[in-house]
């Protein structure tokens, strides 16, 4: 069982950064860590735009800086995002 942190304020669960990088290592271990990867995020507001959260291994297997220019798409109820490299 994997110990998670609940916020007071509004209830959302998450898993501390070192939990969630042990059960990634378990999972590659044990051969189902596989790609497509899909994680729930929740969105947030910063001024009067719209801002998502890139997790921290994602950011490591791409390579990323931070100051990346990327394609932005929407296909169905989907958004796609692209490096632009």
């Amino acid at each position: 069982m994997e110990q998670g942190l609940r916020c007071g304020a509004c209830g959302e669960e998450f898993i501390p950064e070192e939990e969630s990088q042990r059960m990634i290592r378990v999972a590659r271990r044990l051969g189902i860590w596989g790609e497509p990867l899909k994680l729930r995020r929740k969105l947030s507001r910063s001024g009067r735009g719209t801002v998502l959260r890139i997790p921290t291994d994602i950011e490591r297997s791409l390579q990323l800086r931070g100051d990346e220019e990327v394609l932005v798409s929407k296909a169905g109820k989907k958004i796609i995002i692209e490096l632009s490299r």
